[in-house]
């Protein structure tokens, strides 16, 4: 292992970069004892890293910060605004706050256009934490367990499901990723799980306040586009669903952590006969987005990955220099009914090439209209207790799963050849196999909206 590099910054700290195991992390000491003129550096956060060989990051481009991503405190940071005071707590199961306000969902019943959504979640950690207080006050039976979405609760699970600002915490978790499927929006958010080694590290909830927040910001604005009357203002959204979840984890109930951020929202152009749907894709990291024409067997859209260097994505939280208004990525894209959108962490991407992607949903598709998949797949009764009121599609239920039971596979396969693999030997660095992580997929077939 290469010496450590040592750098002394402006709060009198000494920052250690040491390789940790399966991640990269940065050791924080005390520096006293030193007095240095400051230094105009940034503090970063824990980044991914699978590697057991140390190695140096290559130098990012120079836009970039020229530091990686860690959990101290936020003073040490000072090309960041300080964050804001958040609203004190008021009950072990919810927040107030008095700049937030409730929202009633309307997007549905004014596009002509919809989502038959599904999902499938695999984490790879047996048991993890639950939400702490005072999001949730009792934890619920499994952490992978989807707690969704919109409305007063209804029975024991839905009364004891996370809460902030008094609402149903939207979407579900998967270890330290957070997804969310509705009629016009998914998303897949992958908490960096590296804030797991810290005493008040929860990435599990920032990437899950993350999506519920977004959603929440985008109902809001959901008479502002549509029909010419303009593009939903995505990455604004995210902008401001990134200071709620601040305010939401700041003290005195703070909680560090970051997530990288994907999602799609359905919008339409036109009326009547003449509308067509629309996306709007709005990327920060190294999750994905991929539209797939099934018909042709085309992807026909994939999301660029953004990253500081290998197997350090772009990421929103903690001490991150990452902000929606300088680094997210807004891109529309003109589909047809019966495209599939997918929104994936990258347990999928880590480990299952396009091409193979495309084929699996393809081939699932195909079997379902067939009738080549088992009665019991076809007839599920448990999508509405998943789901909250978010109904989900068994079809593209389905889609996922296989998709998830695939890259799964190669996860688990320390042989197997794999995209990480391959980017890891494009670094220099010895690695075989899949990548065990978080596998997380939403699939969503676009149809037009009964009336």
């Amino acid at each position: 292992m290469p010496p450590p590099s040592a750098h002394l910054h402006s709060s009198h700290q000494l920052l250690i970069h040491a390789s940790r195991h399966s991640r990269a992390g940065w050791l924080v000491l005390t520096a006293s004892v030193f007095r240095i003129p400051p230094i105009n550096r940034v503090t970063p956060q824990p980044c991914r890293n699978q590697s057991t060989t140390a190695h140096k990051a290559p130098t990012p481009p120079h836009h970039h910060p020229s530091e990686p991503p860690t959990a101290t405190p936020n003073s040490a940071l000072p090309a960041q605004p300080p964050p804001q005071a958040a609203a004190p707590a008021t009950t072990a199961a919810e927040t107030t706050n008095t700049a937030y306000t409730p929202h009633i969902d309307t997007t549905t019943s004014r596009n002509p256009f919809t989502f038959k959504p599904g999902y499938a979640l695999h984490a790879k950690r047996s048991i993890s934490r639950p939400f702490p207080p005072p999001f949730l006050s009792t934890p619920s039976g499994s952490f992978s367990d989807p707690l969704s979405t919109h409305h007063a609760a209804r029975d024991r699970r839905r009364r004891n499901a996370p809460r902030v600002h008094g609402e149903l915490i939207r979407g579900m978790t998967n270890g330290d990723d957070a997804v969310l499927a509705s009629r016009t929006l998914i998303c897949a958010n992958d908490g960096v799980g590296a804030w797991a080694t810290r005493e008040k590290g929860n990435a599990a909830l920032w990437s899950r306040l993350m999506a519920h927040f977004w959603a929440v910001e985008t109902d809001k604005h959901a008479g502002e586009y549509g029909n010419g009357a303009g593009e939903p203002r995505m990455v604004e959204y995210l902008s401001r669903a990134f200071e709620l979840v601040k305010e939401a984890t700041s003290a005195p109930t703070e909680w560090l952590g970051t997530t990288t951020v994907s999602g799609a929202l359905l919008s339409y152009d036109g009326m009547g006969a003449a509308a067509k749907p629309v996306l709007y894709v709005t990327q920060l990291g190294d999750s994905t987005v991929m539209v797939l024409r099934p018909r042709d067997r085309e992807i026909i859209y994939k999301t660029k990955e953004q990253w500081h260097w290998f197997d350090c994505p772009r990421q929103l939280g903690t001490n991150s220099p990452d902000t929606p208004e300088k680094n997210a990525v807004m891109d529309r894209v003109e589909i047809e009914e019966n495209d599939v959108v997918l929104a994936m962490s990258d347990g999928v991407g880590d480990n299952l090439w396009d091409h193979e992607i495309m084929q699996n949903v393809v081939d699932s598709i195909h079997r379902w209209d067939n009738n080549e998949v088992d009665e019991s797949l076809r007839h599920r009764t448990d999508l509405q207790e998943q789901s909250g009121d978010e109904k989900m599609d068994s079809e593209m239920m389905y889609v996922a799963d296989e998709l998830v039971r695939a890259a799964k596979v190669i996860a688990e396969d320390p042989f197997a050849e794999s995209p990480y693999m391959e980017k890891a030997i494009d670094e220099g660095l010895s690695i075989e196999g899949g990548k065990r992580d978080d596998i997380s997929v939403v699939a969503a077939m676009c149809k037009k909206s009964k009336t």
